[in-house]
């Protein structure tokens, strides 16, 4: 989808929005490991289960309307689908919130976390300490991908394709998509037509929300980002 900025006069006929959940916390994120999707596929922790309770509860919120003010999350549109990575930490996210919704889960291949390759399961200073070359090379360069691993490169480009696929099946409507952090930052990324070195200058918590809306002349807007007021 190409994303249009000036000229162009603005479409202000109903957008596609998605509402972004990262999953809630696993054994690995405390740890503050590298988890994606070429590893273990953990499940989410007691801690990840309750953050994915609170962010279900504030999308049930939403759901009920009238937005209030202070209240970022879109414009009151009841969620019509769910849609989530098949990593099972997603997917008993995007369940539990789901059931609060009353809705089914389907899920979207091109969600997926990234796949750190070698690296999966090991914190950045294991990473550091092994293959400081290799860090050194994927930090300087989104087409460098870990040891057996997959780029930020190539995981824009099926984050990319997943979106367009996702906008034409649900034009007009609003989508919980429930994913991880890098799927989650590219969305913002190529809404804003950001570099790809804005992945490293974002922050996601888990079960935090963030929104973009589409338009049918093909302009994006980031509405929100990293939301946790649930969360406290």
């Amino acid at each position: 989808m190409a994303v249009v900025h000036g000229g162009a006069a603005p479409d202000m006929a109903a957008p596609t929005t998605f509402v972004l959940l990262r999953h809630g916390e696993t054994a690995l994120t405390g740890e503050k490991r590298f988890s994606g999707s070429g590893g273990s596929d953990p499940s989410l922790s007691a801690a990840g289960r309750r953050q994915a309770e609170q962010a279900a509860a504030a999308l049930s919120v939403r759901a009920e309307g009238p937005v209030r003010t202070e209240r970022p999350l879109g414009e009151g549109h009841d969620i019509e689908a769910v849609v989530s990575s098949p990593l099972t930490r997603c997917r008993e996210t995007a369940r539990i919130a789901a059931d609060r919704l009353g809705l089914d889960v389907h899920l979207e291949e091109g969600l997926r976390e990234t796949d750190f390759g070698a690296w999966d399961g090991l914190t950045f200073a294991e990473v550091r300490d092994r293959q400081p070359a290799e860090l050194t090379a994927w930090l300087g360069s989104p087409d460098v991908p870990p040891p057996g691993g997959e780029s930020f490169t190539d995981v824009a480009a099926r984050v990319a394709v997943a979106r367009d696929a996702l906008l034409t099946a649900h034009r007009g409507r609003t989508v919980l998509l429930v994913s991880h952090v890098t799927p989650i930052k590219t969305l913002a990324r190529l809404a804003l037509g950001a570099p790809p070195e804005a992945l490293f200058r974002m922050y996601l918590a888990p079960a935090s929300l963030s929104e973009v809306a589409y338009y049918a002349d093909g302009n994006a807007s980031l509405r929100s980002l990293n939301e946790t007021a649930h969360l406290r």
